[in-house]
């Protein structure tokens, strides 16, 4: 008999909908600085808590429409709190160290196992106990989990889930990780860069420039400021990918096989079995 292949947690409409406006929101909450009239004042300190608590009930949304959408139970909440203990522990290794966060590569490889809506939960929460470990709470909290929730979902949504394996998935999965690195700390970059007045002839935000003047300043402020930063995170992801992510890519999918994500349609199938054999014991 072969064995059942690991597939990733399926996307349904309803879990399409909660990630589409939990995004929607996080685009607003990073974006509105940069259209904003020079008289609105910046204010990323009084609506982080906002923007933080519409994150926490949206991510419970995120949570219960794949729940709905595709049979989950106790053991993938379960497998969520070890992979996002796991990552907490890991982010403190290198953070503060020329960006050296070995939090990335799990992330990477969560995402691409266990699928875009569950690495999307997994990304934020990892993060927000990531805060709670080492005291990093503050306004930028909320921000760092939309971020590295959109991470770990890029890392699902990568084409090849069911067919693609060995060195071709893991030089894409590499690949993924670099870039995405950089994307990471450039969004991070568009929160801090909106709050920090008088960086610097060039490559300070001012609020009501138009948009593309700000861009064009936002682009020299991360080449001076993070780039060194997030190529030190970039170049660790694909190190840790490449080197750890044939077992660990084999341990997740033999966890995600024993945990039976897939089980509701095993059981209707099943049922089905079963109904038909009565049908045909009553025939004879």
């Amino acid at each position: 008999m072969r064995a059942r292949s690991a597939r990733p947690v399926r996307l349904g409409p309803h879990a399409v909908a909660a990630l589409v406006l939990v995004s929607a929101v996080g685009l607003v909450g990073f974006g509105w600085p940069l259209l904003a009239g020079a008289d609105s004042g910046l204010a990323h300190e009084q609506d982080a808590p906002w923007l933080f608590a519409v994150l926490l009930v949206l991510l419970v949304g995120v949570v219960l429409a794949t729940i709905a959408d595709s049979g989950l139970d106790a053991k993938a909440v379960a497998m969520l709190g070890v992979l996002a203990a796991v990552g907490a522990a890991l982010r403190p290794l290198g953070a503060g160290t020329a960006g050296l966060e070995p939090m990335f590569f799990l992330m990477v490889l969560s995402g691409r196992v266990l699928g875009p809506g569950f690495g999307f939960v997994l990304g934020s929460v990892t993060m927000f106990a990531s805060a709670l470990l080492t005291g990093g709470v503050g306004p930028w909290m909320p921000f760092q989990m939309l971020s590295m929730g959109w991470f770990t979902m890029g890392a699902g949504l990568l084409p090849g889930p069911d067919r693609l394996r060995g060195r071709g998935e893991l030089l894409m999965l590499a690949g993924y990780g670099f870039v995405a690195a950089f994307a990471y700390g450039t969004v991070m970059n568009l929160y801090g860069w909106t709050i920090v007045p008088g960086l610097g002839s060039g490559i300070s935000f001012v609020a009501g420039d138009p948009l593309h003047e700000n861009l064009v300043r936002f682009v020299a402020y991360c080449a001076a400021t993070s780039l060194g930063w997030d190529l030190g995170r970039a170049v660790l992801t694909v190190v840790l990918v490449l080197a750890v992510g044939p077992t660990l890519l084999r341990a997740l999918r033999r966890a995600t096989r024993r945990a039976a994500f897939d089980a509701r349609a095993a059981f209707e199938a099943r049922a089905s079995l079963d109904a038909r054999a009565s049908l045909d014991a009553r025939a004879d």
